[in-house]
């Protein structure tokens, strides 16, 4: 008994997975492929997004004999958003759940004013936002939208439709998970 346990012991190796969204190299330890399918990994994002404080969670899947690994969360840091809270300023959250084209996820955007607003301008700023990420995630895939969140394409378009109300200082998607895939539980 104990001599197979050091055989099954001795056969694990590192095995490499393609994460066709980041470009990184991921290898995981484990005793062969199949038992790494639904292994989650955490990547640090803040060295390729410059500085911003983020982790992307992927999710593994055997395709063909390869791990791949699939996105399942965004979320900037709070030690981000709390290196960036000022004196004097007004702070926006929101949490809603939405259907993309092939998923339910969870998005909880941040706003960040420039100076203290009154509670209508937060109610507006709070509503914009929500209809816009609305709109978006209804005409796109959740690879489409975990693409444009690393690239930091939402964030902008966002900023640039909210500043006509009241202008940012920051403007960003706290998190983005998704619920289910295709009536599957993530």
């Amino acid at each position: 008994m104990a001599e197979q346990q050091m055989k099954k012991r001795d056969m694990r190796a590192f095995f490499d997975v393609k994460a066709p969204m980041t470009g990184t190299k991921i290898q995981l330890y484990g005793q062969s492929p199949e038992a790494l399918v639904g292994k989650v990994i955490k990547l640090d994002l803040t060295r390729n997004l410059r500085g911003k404080g983020a982790e992307l969670q992927l999710r593994t899947h055997l395709v063909d004999g390869a791990l791949i690994a699939n996105p399942i969360a965004f979320m900037v840091f709070g030690s981000y958003i709390r290196r960036s809270m000022r004196n004097n300023v007004s702070y926006i959250e929101d949490s809603f759940v939405v259907k993309a084209k092939d998923t339910s996820v969870v998005i909880k955007p941040f706003l960040l004013t420039r100076r203290k607003v009154s509670r209508a301008l937060k109610n507006a700023l709070r509503v914009a936002a929500k209809d816009y990420l609305t709109s978006l995630c209804t005409i796109r895939t959740s690879q489409e939208l975990f693409t444009d969140l690393i690239s930091n394409k939402i964030q902008k378009e966002m900023s640039l439709k909210l500043k006509k109300l009241y202008p940012l200082a920051l403007c960003e998607v706290r998190t983005f998970k998704l619920i289910e895939v295709l009536g599957k539980k993530a």
